[in-house]
């Protein structure tokens, strides 16, 4: 790009190219913020110097959406996406590849946004168009077919999420095998649908079997493993199996604490469900100590008063109540109380939720002038 740039000027086609290939490795190395600034700078001067609709501006556009999408900032993302998609249905029609590409950028987008109607619209004509055009067993379709199931999943039409995942699995079962990648993510993701239909018992053969093979070809620190075993955990707490649970998520955070420290989310999610799966067994000392490094650590990395932090405060009041501690409880009750007032208002669910809380540790401790003064509130 140097080379380019003093030999040819910055607006040489040659120096654009290279500019944009640099950008794209930046992406690929996970620097977004170093593709974002070169990328701005391509999709400009190609605009100024090949018109708004030359195939290589298109290109441009395509990439630099990719790059907001990665950086979090989807509503830049949608503008150039739905920009991108007009321009491409116009010049090349509904059914030319890269505008179903387009399509199906747009509607991750959405998903992303939670506009999941929106998503589903235009998924559904995705997968429509690549079946007719590229066949049912094509690659791209079978991706289409992931994309819209998942997005059933989301609009919580899980038997309809269900009929697509069972037919996408069977294909790639059928023309990969079972140990290819993306056949483990097609069983992983018909698992959580069966688990969200609360068909447990069918989600855990399928978890097993995931867990298992992943550990073979990925290796047991791999992070599918790692994602593989919490999925594996959850379901056997679903069904009762406390103490199998247990012992995955003890070796999952163990894991986590070695590979990714132990201020890492998702170690702190594990923490979290192995401080559920104590409090199941009646654990509740473990369960308290568990949820007190939880709490801390919540309030160093997101503050005193997130809703995660708001969220792990409950949990340990909770512990504190089963433990009979029923002062400390107060107190946190109280504190979660006030603040979900201010962030979330007096009439939402977990504000309530928190008002009831604190009312029957009112109750414990015999307070119960206070108990019916919080109640009328």
């Amino acid at each position: 790009l140097e080379q380019q740039r003093q030999l040819l000027g910055d607006d040489h086609p040659s120096t654009l190219a290279a500019m944009a290939n640099l950008a794209a490795t930046y992406s690929k190395l996970g620097r977004y913020q170093e593709a974002e600034a070169l990328q701005a700078t391509v999709l400009e001067k190609q605009t100024t110097i090949l018109g708004p609709d030359h195939p290589g501006i298109l290109h441009a556009m395509a990439n630099l959406a990719h790059t907001y999408s990665e950086l979090g900032r989807y509503q830049e993302a949608e503008a150039l996406e739905v920009a991108l998609l007009e321009k491409r249905r116009q010049l090349l029609g509904d059914d030319y590849p890269s505008t179903l590409v387009a399509m199906a950028n747009l509607a991750a987008t959405y998903s992303k946004l939670g506009r999941y109607q929106e998503a589903e619209d235009l998924q559904a004509t995705v997968l429509e168009k690549r079946t007719t055009l590229l066949g049912p067993d094509h690659p791209d379709t079978l991706n289409a077919m992931a994309n819209l199931a998942h997005t059933y999943s989301e609009l919580g039409r899980y038997q309809e999420a269900e009929a697509l995942e069972v037919a996408l699995l069977e294909k790639r079962r059928q023309l990969l095998g079972d140990d290819y990648p993306s056949t483990l993510v097609a069983m992983a993701n018909l698992a959580a649908t069966y688990s969200k239909l609360g068909r447990y018992q069918e989600a855990e053969d399928l978890q097993a079997t995931v867990l298992e093979k992943q550990t073979t070809l990925l290796g047991p620190d791999h992070p599918d493993t790692l994602h593989a075993m919490a999925n594996l955990a959850h379901t056997y707490s679903e069904l009762g199996r406390y103490q199998e649970a247990e012992a995955l998520e003890v070796a999952l955070l163990e894991k986590q604490r070695q590979l990714l420290g132990d201020d890492y989310p998702s170690t702190l999610v594990t923490m979290e469900n192995l401080v559920a799966t104590y409090s199941k067994l009646g654990r509740y000392q473990e369960a308290e100590a568990l949820q007190a490094t939880v709490l801390e650590k919540q309030t160093t990395l997101l503050g005193p008063d997130h809703l995660y932090t708001l969220h792990a405060m409950a949990n340990l009041a909770h512990t504190y109540s089963e433990l009979g501690r029923y002062q400390k409880a107060e107190a946190l009750e109280a504190t979660i109380l006030e603040t979900r007032k201010i962030l979330l208002g007096t009439d939402h669910p977990d504000t309530l939720a928190a008002l009831e809380n604190l009312v029957a540790t009112y109750h414990k401790l015999g307070k119960y002038q206070e108990a019916k003064e919080l109640s009328a509130q």
